[in-house]
């Protein structure tokens, strides 16, 4: 495993695609948002926010996640690209949406709390295709905070 200091296009392209939407969605939270966010598990917030800084340093600092060549490692790439774009259908639909928690935490292709699951399935795929072990165990450290508050705001809100 070669890990490659440098800027990364891909994991720029990748960030914005996350980035866009949630800022977009800072105008637009669904009614009593932050009655949920003061009920957080502490620990989950943790492993989320610092998650989220390694996470975003990694995606950007190494060079292993720009495409280099066209193999059937490929493949990878392509299926954490198409993840994100069903994350930004995820928001689309969101926004379109009458913005409740219901509709904050609903599921796309069956996948649960899509919102927070997407994202994360798509770094974990560019850490592997990127044979990444920081952005891997980042993701991981990510998931676990993010999913998990997710899951607990979606029960919450039942």
């Amino acid at each position: 495993m070669n890990i490659h200091f440098g800027f990364s296009y891909i994991g720029l392209i990748f960030l914005l695609m996350l980035l866009i939407p949630n800022i977009i969605w800072s105008k637009n939270k669904p009614k009593y948002y932050d009655k949920y966010v003061k009920n957080e598990n502490k620990i989950l917030l943790l492993f989320e926010r610092s998650g989220e800084i390694l996470v975003t340093g990694i995606s950007l600092i190494f060079s292993d996640f720009n495409i280099n060549k066209i193999s059937s490692w490929s493949i990878i790439l392509l299926i954490a690209f198409a993840t994100m774009i069903f994350y930004e259908i995820y928001w689309i639909r969101y926004f379109k949406s009458g913005k409740s928690m219901k509709d904050m935490y609903s599921s796309l292709l069956g996948i649960p709390v899509a919102g927070a699951t997407l994202p994360v399935f798509a770094f974990l795929l560019l850490g592997i295709y990127g044979k990444n072990i920081f952005l891997i165990i980042a993701t991981i450290i990510l998931g676990i905070g993010h999913i998990g508050i997710h899951l607990n705001h979606r029960k919450e809100a039942k």
